[in-house]
């Protein structure tokens, strides 16, 4: 199976679980569950349940096994996309070449979808039939990464820097919490699901950050240089940002995506059969949505 296949099938796998998740609810909030399912099959690249489900696989675990951490990591990233596009945030009209969920569903429903799909996140993940020292595990790992020591603390870090220019050890302590927290969560999800060694899962770290970094950098390309009908968002919003291309220029930002991209994959030396995950870094460093 050609890589791009496996993540098209693990991208409709974790599609139709969370599909699944709120269908056939009765509860009389349903307009919140419509606001929570409007995001959450929006679409999208369905990145991180991609990595939970290869790093499950390359230390010998099945997609069943993986199913919960996959959907509990990509509930976690879209509650993070529906208020990082609020007024009180970047004020962002279109996600996903679509309305963003206030613009249809109002603010405060908006904020309210985020709180579910957040907190029903850990919920899920005790519904997984892995051992229990295991499920405690997940709960930790993404509950720390996307708290305020990783993502929450990135996004505050990140507004606070909007008044000021800062420096490159700035940036690249917001980067690590805002986006490489949660990309880092799911690979090493995926080493915890399938019961993997502390090695393993120090080395899903360490592609974890290399991917996470080049992946930002991307964006910061992108954002500069994209296609906005490509991207299906706005692009320049970041022009007067912090970022890592206004502080190096777009030709350093791509040899760093390149050097990173490499680092990435010396990383999955201790796997086997980890073509897919070293396939994935190189497409990421070279993106145009």
């Amino acid at each position: 199976m050609e890589w791009t296949e496996r993540w098209a099938e693990t991208t409709a796998r974790v599609e139709a679980n969370l599909d699944r998740l709120y269908a056939k609810n009765r509860e009389p909030q349903k307009r919140l569950f419509e606001s929570m399912r409007y995001s959450l099959l929006a679409g999208g690249k369905r990145l991180r349940p991609f990595l939970v489900y290869e790093f499950c696989r390359v230390c010998g675990g099945s997609d069943t096994q993986a199913d919960c951490a996959a959907m509990a990591v990509e509930m976690i990233h879209t509650y993070s996309l529906i208020h990082d596009d609020l007024p009180c945030m970047d004020n962002d009209d279109l996600r996903r070449g679509k309305p963003t969920n206030h613009k249809v569903f109002g603010e405060a429903a908006a904020v309210l979808a985020g709180d579910g799909l957040l907190t029903d996140a850990f919920f899920v993940l005790t519904q997984s039939e892995l051992p229990a020292e295991a499920k405690a595990e997940l709960v930790k790992t993404l509950s720390y990464r996307a708290g305020p020591y990783g993502m929450v603390g990135g996004q505050v870090l990140d507004m606070e820097a909007e008044t000021r220019a800062c420096t490159r050890s700035e940036v690249l302590a917001i980067q690590k919490r805002k986006t490489g927290a949660l990309i880092r969560a799911a690979c090493e999800m995926g080493v915890i699901c399938a019961g993997g060694s502390s090695e393993q899962r120090s080395a899903a770290g360490a592609y974890a950050d290399a991917v996470g970094l080049a992946f930002q950098i991307r964006d910061d390309v992108l954002d500069a240089e994209g296609d906005a009908a490509v991207l299906g968002k706005a692009v320049g919003v970041d022009e007067n940002k912090n970022t890592f291309l206004k502080l190096y220029g777009p030709d350093y930002c791509k040899r760093k995506v390149r050097t990173l991209t490499r680092q990435a994959i010396a990383a999955l030396t201790g796997f086997e059969n980890a073509d897919a995950l070293a396939n994935l870094a190189s497409y990421l460093a070279t993106r145009d949505r």
